[in-house]
């Protein structure tokens, strides 16, 4: 895998593309990547996602790491200051994606996307019972879109993101997850966002695992006007998980659930072969159709039954390749890239 990851990080690194300072912390085993400096316009509040997708500044470069150590990725939280080292508001950003080049997703043939966060997201730590197993050497990446309404621009912003990881000799051994992705309206190397028509409406994607394993935690993705996001077994209608939203009275999202099934517990059994459904929902209180302003889908940690059979990468697969390419027009052109 290391080779493979050293394959795809030549085809997408370019002079220009940030690189983060990576540092680790066995002490209290944190590994700690800070990015920066990056200079942050200033935005008119109120933007909505197609607005802000379509200036240049929105998007950083992919900006790359090395993950330096061998064990567990157990969560992880993200601070921003500005260039005299004063907290600014985290919800500055306004999402942050990790992508593992190491590995493929279960449903899509896109690279990982390890880690993940909106404004309505907190930070995330799962229990020292589970964890997403890494190797020294894996190439990372991460991006982030900015949503600054202070009214003014800043420069010399810095970002930090704090992983916490369990040593690979944790006993009892952590159970080993993977992230698992399902969104209702992904193009892999475009865009998942999509119009929100006035009233309640719901918009789905199907499909059948590749594997069986266990949902061991999710949580999900919403934008304004966002009311759930559920996932249901195709024959029998069922609802295996639901994530909702926590809305004021005019629809705007400020935080979305999250759940540990698997802790004190099995977790949610997904079994090979069946068809399930991912559905958003959304309720447009308005009388006008919101231009691609939702996005909905379900991210969470899955343990597979058989781990050697989670599906490899494949660098001849043309849509890893759009994917490739997405992440490698990251921040060097408006619009059109997805968030996940």
């Amino acid at each position: 895998m290391l080779v493979l990851g050293a394959v795809l990080m030549a085809t997408l690194v370019t002079a220009d593309d940030p690189v983060a300072k990576v540092t680790v912390d066995e002490g209290k085993k944190l590994v700690v990547v800070t990015a920066g400096p990056f200079h942050v316009p200033s935005m008119p509040p109120g933007m909505n996602h197609e607005d802000m997708e379509m200036m240049n500044d929105h998007n950083t470069p992919l900006v790359r790491f090395e993950w330096p150590i061998q064990g567990f990725l157990r969560g992880f939280k993200v601070e921003i200051e500005d260039a005299e080292g004063n907290a600014l508001d985290r919800r500055m950003i306004h999402h942050l994606i990790g992508v593992n080049f190491a590995r493929r997703q279960l449903l899509y043939s896109a690279v990982e996307r390890l880690f993940g966060i909106g404004q309505e997201t907190d930070d995330v730590s799962a229990p020292r019972t589970i964890g997403v197993p890494m190797t020294p050497g894996d190439k990372l990446g991460m991006y982030m879109a900015w949503q600054n309404e202070t009214g003014k621009d800043l420069d010399g912003v810095v970002i930090r993101v704090v992983f916490e990881y369990s040593p690979p000799n944790l006993n009892p051994r952590p159970v080993a997850a993977l992230p698992i992705y399902m969104d209702v309206n992904l193009t892999v190397g475009g865009s998942n966002s999509y119009d929100v028509p006035p009233g309640k409406s719901e918009k789905a994607y199907e499909f059948t695992m590749p594997i069986g394993g266990r949902l061991l935690g999710f949580g999900g993705h919403l934008h304004d006007f966002g009311s759930s996001v559920r996932l249901e077994e195709v024959g029998s209608g069922k609802v295996v998980a639901t994530v909702t939203a926590a809305r004021d009275g005019s629809g705007k999202v400020s935080k979305v659930s999250r759940s540990l099934p698997g802790v004190g517990g099995d977790g949610i059994k997904l079994e090979k072969g069946k068809r399930y459904r991912v559905v958003g929902v959304y309720v447009n209180p308005t009388s006008e159709t919101v231009a691609r302003g939702a996005m909905a889908h379900i991210s969470g940690l899955f343990a597979p039954d058989d781990y050697a059979a989670w599906p490899k990468l494949d660098l001849s697969d043309e849509t890893l390749q759009d994917d490739l390419a997405s992440l490698n027009e990251m921040g060097r052109s408006g619009g059109g890239h997805s968030h996940h």
